[in-house]
């Protein structure tokens, strides 16, 4: 089984399409950090709740109309992270990541909040020096300093933005952010307020074959679609939006990917988990493309 140094793997779940192929081209991992949340914690159960919601989804995809090759993925369980402490929980993801990307596979994370993705991005921009980030939120996510630290769901687009560089991030379904940040962030990235398929239409062939890594946050769906989620935001997207956009990624170069965000505690119908499922499913076909 994959490890990384001073981590351990379980799963007690697998998903639908996942498949015991530990030397498979895509390993998914789930990686339930729950440290910094604001209003709602409980995003440690997302890995678990997308697992579950996985059971009742079809492994084809109508909006890319395409199968996922079981053999194409591995399910490597879910990071074992130090509770309480933040930057050792952030290390131990970096160095996951990094064993994945230097083996020359993609990985698909499911989290956990949302400041996964920086320890994330780190490690695939050591294998891609010219890597962009699309960012699907609906919190911009660019704030300097929250709740009194730099590391927080709530920094962790301004911790990318500074790392990568100014124009190489790309924040679309944007619709809540304090105009301090804004300010503040001006330059470093392009937002584009409300709405994702239009921006994408307009982003992907200025980015022309540059290596893509994908962050998916769930609140980027409107509460009514996704209400289990730590964050909620009226005035979202729907989930066809959020499906149509990740689908219309295909051909792309997608070299990694996330989705966060899910609260499962506060959606007892499971519709979260299931849209968050089948985002998942769709970023699958995305970094491992030789479906059927």
């Amino acid at each position: 089984m994959f490890e990384a140094p001073g981590t351990e793997w379980v799963s007690p779940h697998k998903l639908l399409w996942s498949s015991f192929n530990q030397n498979a081209p895509c390993v998914i991992m789930g990686v339930p950090l729950d440290e910094t949340t604001s209003f709602r914690p409980g995003t440690r159960f997302g890995p678990a709740a997308t697992r579950e919601a996985s059971m009742a989804l079809e492994d084809f995809s109508l909006w890319q109309r395409r199968t996922l090759v079981a053999e194409n993925y591995y399910d490597a369980g879910d990071l074992v992270l130090p509770m309480g402490n933040v930057e050792n929980a952030l290390g131990v993801i970096e160095v996951a990541a990094r064993e994945i990307v230097h083996s020359g596979r993609k990985f698909m994370a499911i989290g956990g909040e949302h400041l996964i993705t920086y320890p994330l991005v780190q490690a695939v921009l050591q294998a891609y020096p010219d890597l962009v980030v699309i960012h699907l939120d609906a919190h911009a996510d660019l704030k300097s300093r929250f709740t009194g630290t730099e590391l927080s769901h709530g920094t962790v687009m301004r911790r990318i933005v500074e790392l990568l560089g100014p124009g190489r991030v790309f924040q679309l379904g944007i619709r809540s952010a304090t105009e301090e940040e804004l300010q503040e962030a001006q330059g470093l990235s392009e937002i584009h307020f409300f709405n994702v398929i239009e921006p994408l239409k307009s982003i992907m062939p200025r980015i022309d074959g540059r290596p893509v890594y994908l962050t998916i946050d769930i609140d980027v769906a409107d509460p009514a679609f996704a209400p289990g989620t730590g964050v909620p935001e009226p005035g979202g997207i729907t989930s066809q939006e959020l499906l149509e956009a990740v689908a219309y990624l295909a051909g792309s170069n997608i070299v990694g990917a996330d989705l966060v965000e899910v609260a499962p505690a506060y959606d007892n119908t499971g519709q979260t988990g299931l849209l968050a499922a089948a985002v998942v499913r769709e970023c699958l076909l995305l970094l491992a493309p030789d479906g059927k």
